[in-house]
């Protein structure tokens, strides 16, 4: 008798865990009475997830739609995954809309070493088709379905690549604009599993989630479960606790540089002028940040490396004049004024052979 117990009471259980995440993320996110878009892909996840608002639009006031980004990039694959998100905005009874993009031809036209890969690519377009039709469904707010095990999967891969204290805030619950928000990334994938389950949901599989050839992949199919295994099988709900804590201690660092970026950078002319004015005297991490922003401002933000940083420190501690430090993206860095260094194209910077010029 305990065990049917046991096994009736699973259902429900499954299905207040999620639930109950999700309500308190959508009032800590001030959503309640709003008009939301889920970004619907037809897996599991985006489906629990549009299930979970839906069950919750009548005590929370909600309006839903989904949403569903057409990549082209499985053939007739793709075309089943709109056809399976369609259905469910029928079964919903919920307004659906799609856009179709093309990663493909968004790679064309750039050298080899600015070209975006194809994931970067079909992930820049996604977030900007998502963009549009929640403002054409006048939505608050786009929901995706990031959850626990992508947050502990993203900041160990982060880890493993030498991402600084700020790549480990992991992923955000809500994005800088506020337009992206998600609701799950407190909910592990085997809550989500056992909500799909339980309700008798059905969904769509990418193959491409299974292939080996994808770090992502091998790390959440062999790693972090062996890992979870040997140490701790509380692992993924330590990684997310470890993320969300960085990426507070990141927020509030990012009010000390959003603060000095304010008093000492100047865009203009296509460069920045950068008032280094007790820069010595700066906290290690608030300056390394200010040297961070500023490659960033001027467009080499994706090219920064820890040796860039290092130089461009040295040299806004320690600036000489005639003495230029070069850049990627054809930026360089000199002496521009007293307590004042500029930052801009090497076209832009004098090289009157007064000094020599470093390079990284």
């Amino acid at each position: 008798m305990a065990d049917e117990a046991a096994r009736a009471a699973a259902p429900r259980e499954a299905r207040q865990a999620v639930l109950g995440e999700v309500r308190s993320s959508l009032r800590a996110l001030d959503l309640c009475g709003r008009r939301l878009l889920v970004a619907a892909s037809g897996g599991m996840d985006s489906t629990v997830l549009s299930h979970a608002i839906h069950a919750l639009s009548r005590l929370e006031d909600l309006e839903l739609g989904l949403g569903h980004v057409h990549h082209g990039l499985r053939g007739a694959e793709s075309d089943a995954d709109a056809d399976c998100v369609q259905a469910l905005a029928r079964k919903l009874d919920v307004p659906y809309l799609q856009r179709r993009v093309d990663p493909r031809s968004a790679r064309e036209g750039h050298s080899s070493r600015l070209r975006p890969t194809l994931q970067e690519a079909g992930r820049a377009l996604r977030y900007a088709a998502l963009e549009e039709m929640a403002q054409s469904f006048g939505a608050a707010a786009i929901l995706t379905a990031h959850h626990a095990d992508d947050q502990a999967e993203t900041l160990m891969l982060r880890l493993l690549r030498g991402a600084g204290p700020d790549g480990l805030g992991g992923i955000p619950e809500r994005s800088p604009d506020g337009r992206v928000v998600r609701p799950l990334l407190r909910v592990p994938r085997e809550d989500l599993e056992r909500y799909a389950r339980a309700l008798g949901l059905s969904w769509r599989e990418d193959r491409s989630n299974r292939s080996p050839a994808y770090a992502r992949n091998r790390l959440r199919g062999e790693w972090l479960p062996g890992l979870a295994a040997a140490f701790n099988p509380r692992l993924l709900r330590r990684l997310s606790d470890l993320a969300e804590a960085q990426r507070r201690d990141s927020e509030w660092l990012g009010t000390l540089v959003d603060a000095e970026v304010s008093q000492r950078f100047v865009l203009e002319g296509g460069g920045l002028t950068i008032d280094i004015t007790g820069f010595r005297e700066l906290p290690e991490a608030l300056a390394r940040r200010l040297a961070r922003e500023a490659l960033r401002c001027c467009g080499a933000g994706r090219d920064v490396s820890r040796a860039h940083l290092e130089r461009m420190l040295a040299f806004l501690r320690e600036p000489r004049a005639g003495r230029n430090v070069e850049f990627p993206r054809g930026l360089r860095l000199w002496k521009s004024g007293v307590r004042k260094c500029r930052l801009g194209r090497v076209s832009e910077a004098p090289n009157d052979g007064s000094g020599p010029r470093g390079t990284c």
